[in-house]
């Protein structure tokens, strides 16, 4: 397969895991959440409770594994075509997406663990401040967003592309 066959391929891939996965994925996976408030009011003792949260922990792994994929592609690309200012921006890629990843498991565990549906607080406030959690993980994934947007932009697009508007002389000149 050529190198730009590959390529195409990650495109293919890329693109639609960054849209559906980064920008619509977080949405479902909230929905889908374990302790909804339908569900806090059923939980009545500490081991019920933490039996729920603990549930959602395999989720939290496949969505870090779902959210992973266009940044296995921007690995792959990176291995296509050596670059070592854009490898190193493909690191920090990764490293942004780890403390985005840590954050939005600390969140979605920490917020399965403030109710009980009677008022009683079975855990630490401490774990009442991962609300706060949110805003630190939006300040993390903008740049990673953009990061990762532009790093596909620039590995998908041809590097040898002719010249948009080629320059013909004029073939009726003296």
């Amino acid at each position: 397969m050529s190198r730009l066959a590959a390529r195409a391929l990650l495109a293919v891939v890329f693109w639609p895991s960054l849209f559906f996965f980064w920008f619509l994925g977080p949405f479902v996976f909230f929905l889908l959440s374990t302790t909804s408030s339908e569900v806090c009011p059923r939980l009545e003792t500490r081991a019920e409770f933490l039996a729920a949260a603990n549930g959602t922990l395999p989720m939290l792994v496949l969505q870090n594994l779902i959210y992973a994929v266009p940044l296995i592609c921007l690995v792959l690309w990176s291995w296509l075509l050596p670059d070592q200012a854009r490898t190193g921006h493909v690191v920090t890629c990764i490293k942004l997406f780890a403390v985005a990843a840590i954050l939005g498991a600390l969140w979605e565990y920490g917020s399965s663990l403030v109710c009980d549906g009677y008022g009683r607080p079975f855990f630490s406030p401490a774990w009442r401040m991962t609300s706060y959690l949110p805003i630190a993980n939006l300040a993390v994934n903008i740049p990673l967003y953009v990061l990762a947007f532009s790093l596909g932009r620039t590995f998908s697009m041809r590097e040898d592309d002719p010249p948009a508007d080629p320059i013909r002389p004029d073939e009726n000149a003296p």
